[in-house]
């Protein structure tokens, strides 16, 4: 069943047209991965998903509700999350004080207080850092900050949008570690948008390939790593 379905989605900058007619779904459970170059229109789709970019056609509907013209605020209450390009820590917030932000649409604090200890035991080294000021993190211990924020909310769908932008290959593999057999495991549904091609096709139950605002390939992970198109653009095959 389609907890995510996006149908004919247009997107103006101005003038110039960054999304045109895209359509896709992700289905519960699954991870499903936007790959695509720079400018090919990822962020825009997250962004305009999640209310913060107005869409000008078309329609997105998240676990059966239309939410094409809903404010951001009112989706994360419905239980979908992002976790945006750049991380956005709030930098002069201890990392506790980050992840209680990321629990606004949370009313029980005894619950609240074990989300926390909960995030603690998927990241260590943020219950090791409880106190330290987020802007003095590491990009990995920001990266990893910004995830549990996230999950501070109890999302039914993650949207993380470049994970492992900035990272070394050793982080790399443990933030992808953490969003298959911690999050997605735990029933977390995610959608990720990824320049490492090889890395998020590996995970991904399904995969769309963006080209300047069109979808234009789409398969299983699988397929798309082994197609000749895909290797050669992405792959460096």
């Amino acid at each position: 069943m389609a907890i995510l379905e996006v149908k004919d989605l247009n997107v103006y900058y101005g003038v110039i047209q960054a999304l045109k007619g895209i359509s896709f779904e992700v289905n519960e459970g699954e991870i499903v991965t936007l790959i695509g170059a720079n400018g090919a229109g990822k962020t825009t789709t997250m962004q305009s998903i999640m209310g913060l970019i107005p869409s000008q056609g078309g329609t997105v509907k998240f676990d059966g509700s239309d939410i094409t013209h809903t404010p951001c605020h009112k989706i994360v209450h419905m239980g979908m999350t992002q976790v945006p390009e750049g991380r956005r820590v709030f930098q002069e917030l201890t990392v506790y004080e980050n992840l209680l932000m990321g629990a606004y649409t949370q009313k029980d604090k005894s619950g609240i207080k074990q989300n926390v200890e909960e995030i603690y035991t998927y990241f260590p080294r943020l219950g090791e850092r409880r106190n330290q000021v987020a802007g003095t993190l590491s990009g990995g211990e920001q990266q990893m900050l910004a995830m549990g924020r996230a999950m501070m909310s109890h999302p039914k769908l993650l949207m993380l949008d470049e994970p492992s932008m900035g990272l070394s290959p050793l982080l790399v593999d443990e933030v992808f570690d953490i969003i298959v057999n911690t999050f997605n495991k735990a029933g977390t549904t995610i959608l990720l948008v990824e320049q490492n091609a090889g890395k998020s096709l590996a995970i991904s139950d399904r995969a769309y390939v963006l080209e300047n605002g069109n979808i234009v390939l789409s398969g299983t992970g699988k397929e798309l790593m082994q197609s000749e198109e895909v290797k050669k653009a992405y792959l460096g095959g």
